[in-house]
């Protein structure tokens, strides 16, 4: 298990900022600040560079977005303010928000300042470091908040347009072909065949819900002593749409190559404390009055297209020199194996 406090390093080149400014405008627009500002870098994290502030009494993390040339509507730090700071208004799990900086002429690039929670990122989804009914309570608290963050009303905490509801499969599937186009480095079969084949297969099932997105262990802070989650982080993906989307990209996360959960039985996991597929799925579908979900292998194969166009993003920032992550060469070589992984699925319905 990995410290929250143990994950910052110094700050990267590529991703200096002018402290002094930071200062000044931190000064300016948050009531509890004063003193010397430490700026420190949190490891990990492929898309936008995430600091720690401390001012040796109070700590806040930043998040911008990256320097250099970017993808259209990718890094979206000001949607990811937005929907934090509305969830604030219900006790959802996130953090306390601050302000949002859309002046470039502070620190380079927009950016946002929230509180910093404590607690414990779980890098390694196999939780091995706790006990088995340790990791059953982890993983329950896990789903519990998915399915809490599905059932809100999101219109009434004001996001009712920070998506279009509806046609949620079909407005993604030509999303991510259009940033995988944009970010492409080689011609991968696979995701040919499924840039063609997900838009014409998608299921008649029109549930809205807001969508993290990115929903894992590894984006959220988990109590430092207990078992349940106490913050999701990492909105950056977020918007209204299908909540199959976040409860399948949590499941699609165990057919990677970097899968932590490779070799294990169901059996194996259950003994574990870890929910097997269908466990998850079952636990998800009694917390939000569902009979199932049909079509599984069409939202997997969707969700496995979407990561190789994510991993397809993070090796065209390899090249670019822009990627943010220490270990962004080898995620982005992943995209063919997603991609791949993602046609067997969708092999099973025909394509």
């Amino acid at each position: 298990m990995i410290q929250l406090e143990t994950g910052i390093k110094e700050v990267e080149p590529q991703h200096r900022i002018d402290e002094a400014k930071l200062t000044e405008f931190l000064g300016d627009h948050l009531e509890d600040f004063s003193g010397d500002l430490e700026v420190r870098q949190f490891r990990g994290g492929q898309s936008n560079p995430t600091y720690h502030l401390s001012n040796g009494e109070r700590k806040w993390v930043l998040r911008r977005k990256p320097p250099g040339k970017l993808l259209a509507s990718a890094h979206a730090v000001d949607r990811e303010f937005r929907v934090i700071s509305a969830l604030n208004r219900i006790d959802f799990p996130v953090p306390r928000t601050r302000v949002l900086c859309e002046d470039e002429n502070v620190i380079g690039t927009i950016f946002y300042v929230m509180d910093l929670v404590e607690g414990r990122i779980l890098t390694d989804q196999t939780l091995p470091d706790a006990t088995p009914e340790e990791r059953r309570a982890t993983y329950a608290s896990q789903i519990e908040t998915l399915a809490k963050l599905h059932q809100v009303d999101y219109e009434s905490i004001g996001l009712a347009d920070y998506g279009r509801p509806g046609n949620y499969f079909a407005r993604q599937v030509h999303r991510w072909t259009k940033q995988y186009r944009a970010s492409e480095t080689e011609s991968i079969p696979a995701m040919e065949r499924l840039m063609e084949w997900l838009p014409e297969n998608i299921p008649d099932d029109d549930s809205t819900s807001i969508v993290h997105g990115d929903y894992g262990l590894n984006n959220m802070v988990v109590h430092p002593t207990e078992p349940r989650v106490v913050a999701v982080l990492d909105w950056e993906l977020s918007t209204i749409g299908h909540p199959f989307g976040d409860l399948t990209y949590h499941l699609s996360q165990r057919r990677s190559p970097r899968n932590a959960f490779l070799g294990m039985t169901d059996e194996e996991l259950r003994a574990s404390g870890i929910p097997s597929e269908a466990e998850y799925v079952d636990r998800y579908c009694a917390l939000t009055g569902r009979d199932g979900i049909p079509n599984l292998d069409f939202y997997l194969a969707f969700q496995l297209f979407r990561a190789a166009g994510i991993m397809q993003g993070i090796a065209a920032r390899v090249k670019t020199g822009t990627a943010a992550g220490e270990r962004a060469a080898e995620i982005g070589r992943l995209a063919r194996p997603l991609a791949e992984c993602g046609l067997e699925h969708a092999a099973k319905l025909g394509a």
